[in-house]
């Protein structure tokens, strides 16, 4: 697990529309980079959409929002049109950025060991430095308390 005070590893992934994004964490002042296992899943969706939910609160704050998960590009389209999700989905099918965020391994379900996402957040600010860090998250109301997070780090 990537802790506040390390440098956030370079992203640059096929968003929903299938287009190549780079992430830039100075394009504001602080990013919120959420890995999540699978779109349009129940907890997958809670969460998407926690963060739509506080969407007015981010963008006051200067605040960018990146999901990354391994699905593929064309099954990220319709989950953020379904959802209305207002920002970037990103495609690591391969899981190389979601290991370089300690976010990315075996897992298991049904007595079946696969590789897959993990449920991890990071908060980046404007030089790429992580600030916040959040394993194993729950994704009910996560979006409303990394507002707050976020808030409680300029106190």
């Amino acid at each position: 697990m990537l802790e506040p005070g390390d440098p956030a590893p370079p992203i640059t992934l096929s968003d929903q529309r299938g287009e190549t994004v780079a992430v830039d964490p100075a394009a504001a002042r602080y990013t919120v980079v959420y890995f999540y296992p699978r779109a349009d899943t129940p907890g997958c969706t809670a969460e998407a959409c926690g963060f739509r939910d506080e969407w007015d609160a981010f963008e006051g704050a200067d605040v960018a929002v990146v999901g990354i998960s391994d699905d593929p590009p064309e099954d990220l389209k319709p989950f953020a049109e379904k959802h209305d999700l207002p920002f970037t989905l990103l495609s690591d099918p391969d899981g190389e950025v979601a290991s370089a965020y300690d976010s990315y391994g075996e897992k298991q379900m049904f007595g079946n060991a696969f590789d897959g996402v993990f449920r991890n957040t990071y908060v980046l600010d404007d030089e790429g430095i992580v600030v916040l860090a959040y394993e194993g998250v729950s994704p009910e109301d996560h979006g409303v308390e990394i507002v707050e997070d976020i808030a409680a780090l300029e106190d």
